[in-house]
């Protein structure tokens, strides 16, 4: 038995449907501006150059039905509807077409955004972690085993905020499809059993405030609800 000279972290983990077990997450992974009318919204090209990624740690997930506290540092703290795909099997340069195999599950995710903070860092040619990486900015519904629900790349990605709809969308319009993402990440690093990955968010982002309540709807994978808290005191 190793003997640390602190405790161990606990292993950060989300809930799977139908389930008492839950999936250990590694790491998670999130493509930036994925759809063609969330690239234009944010002053960028949607042609199809290479995707590009950025990391948030393991223990920023946040389960369903939560409340997260509105984040320290930031005044424009934004909602990001995305479909999660939960990794069962690592690998290094794997092929397109079997991309897939190495999925164990999706799940509806909110890459919750300080949005100030993210354009600030853009704009210095700065990393992103600041407007990215915060605590509980990675909200992840239950992860949906491939063996129940099959394969998702097609069917609507909804997000409403207190009823109103602001993301109303269509897997299909992915700039880069999931077996795409899961072959193009494999060549840059190992990809491993636990990772989840983040596929990106259409068109419609905008704020929260507190108090508000977002609701996520996938087709196939049912809906995620968030209520935001109070401002956090970091």
């Amino acid at each position: 038995m190793t003997n640390y000279v602190i405790n161990p972290p606990a292993v950060a983990s989300v809930a799977v449907a139908g389930s008492e077990a839950r999936f250990p997450v590694r790491r998670i992974f999130c493509v930036g501006r994925n759809y063609a009318a969330h690239a234009r919204e944010m002053g960028r090209d949607p042609d199809r150059e290479p995707p590009f990624f950025f990391t948030k740690p393991a223990d920023a997930v946040v389960d369903d039905q939560q409340t997260v506290a509105y984040p320290p540092e930031t005044n424009n703290f934004h909602y990001e509807a995305e479909l999660v795909l939960a990794i069962g099997k690592g690998g290094v340069n794997i092929p397109e077409e079997q991309a897939r195999d190495h999925i164990w599950g999706y799940a509806i995710g909110n890459d919750l955004t300080r949005r100030d903070l993210q354009l600030v860092a853009r704009e210095q040619g700065r990393p992103w972690d600041w407007g990215k990486a915060f605590d509980r900015s990675a909200v992840c519904g239950p992860i949906h085993p491939v063996s129940a629900v099959g394969h998702i790349d097609q069917g609507s990605i909804r997000l409403s905020v207190n009823g109103a709809v602001k993301q109303d969308a269509d897997l299909t319009e992915l700039i880069w499809s999931v077996p795409e993402i899961v072959a193009i990440l494999s060549r840059t690093m190992e990809i491993k059993a636990g990772d989840l990955v983040y596929t990106g968010t259409p068109a419609g982002v905008g704020p929260l405030v507190p108090g508000d309540v977002c609701v996520i709807e996938i087709a196939g994978l049912g809906s995620i609800t968030t209520t935001i808290g109070e401002r956090a005191v970091a």
